[in-house]
C-alpha cells in the first residue's frame, strides 16, 4: 500500500520561454480534485484571453491513475504529452501543468512543438519545490470519561491530531493521523475495554 506521494508545494506561475518569436508562459498547480483543476484553468483562460494556444496536462491520484494531456488546437501529441512527461519524470501527482503559447508568426513543426511545450514544463517544475505528502485518515473514537488520560497518552504515541472532542460521561473524539499508523493504533485501541472506534474512510 502507498502512503505518500509526491508533489509540488506552492503554485508556479509566468515562466517565460521564447522560440522564433512565439511565446511560451508556464503554469505549475498542486490540485486535489476537479473544481480546484477547472478553477486554475479558467484563470489562465481568464488572464490570456488572446493567447493561441493552453495546452495542459495533469496527473491526480496516489498513482497519477486520473491523468490528462490536451494539445489545444496545436498537433495530436505535440504539446499535452511532452507536459505530460514532465510530470512522470518528476514522479508528482496532483499537479496541473499549463503552457500558454502566443504564436509569433513562424511555424515551429511538430518537432520543435514538442522541443518547446517539453523545455516549458521543465523549467516551470524545475521552479517547483516538490515535497512528499503523507496520507492522513480519521478516526472517531468512543470511551468513559475516566479513560480519557489512556485515550490522549495514546494518540500523541501516534502523533494524532485531536480534530474535535465532545466530554461527557461517554466521550467522543475525532482525530486525524497518518494512514500508515492505522493498524498500530487499531491494535492499541482494541485491547482496551469500553473502547468503540471507526475510520472515516
Amino acid at each position: 500500500m502507498t502512503f505518500e506521494y509526491k508533489t509540488i508545494e506552492n503554485p508556479i506561475e509566468n515562466t517565460l520561454l521564447k522560440e522564433k518569436g512565439s511565446k511560451f508562459i508556464g503554469y505549475a498547480y498542486p490540485v486535489n480534485n476537479e473544481s480546484e483543476l477547472k478553477n486554475a484553468l479558467e484563470k489562465i483562460r481568464e488572464e490570456h484571453p488572446k493567447a493561441t494556444h493552453h495546452c495542459y496536462a495533469f496527473r491526480m491520484g496516489l498513482n497519477g491513475e486520473n491523468y490528462r494531456a490536451n494539445d489545444d488546437g496545436e498537433p495530436s501529441g505535440s504539446a499535452g504529452l511532452p507536459i505530460y512527461n514532465q510530470l512522470l519524470a518528476n514522479e508528482i501527482t496532483n499537479v496541473l501543468v499549463i503552457v500558454v503559447r502566443y504564436y509569433g508568426g513562424t511555424k515551429l513543426g511538430v518537432s520543435g512543438l514538442v522541443k518547446t511545450y517539453k523545455e516549458s514544463a521543465k523549467i516551470t517544475l524545475e521552479e517547483a519545490n516538490i515535497i512528499t505528502r503523507e496520507l492522513e485518515t480519521e478516526i472517531e473514537i468512543q470511551f468513559n470519561f475516566n479513560q480519557q488520560n489512556t485515550i490522549f497518552t495514546l494518540l500523541s504515541k501516534f502523533d494524532a491530531k485531536v480534530l474535535n472532542f465532545d466530554a461527557n460521561e461517554n466521550c467522543i473524539l475525532t482525530a486525524s493521523l497518518k494512514l500508515i499508523q492505522k493498524e498500530n493504533i487499531s491494535e492499541k485501541l482494541s485491547e482496551m475495554q469500553y473502547v468503540s472506534f471507526e475510520f472515516k474512510d
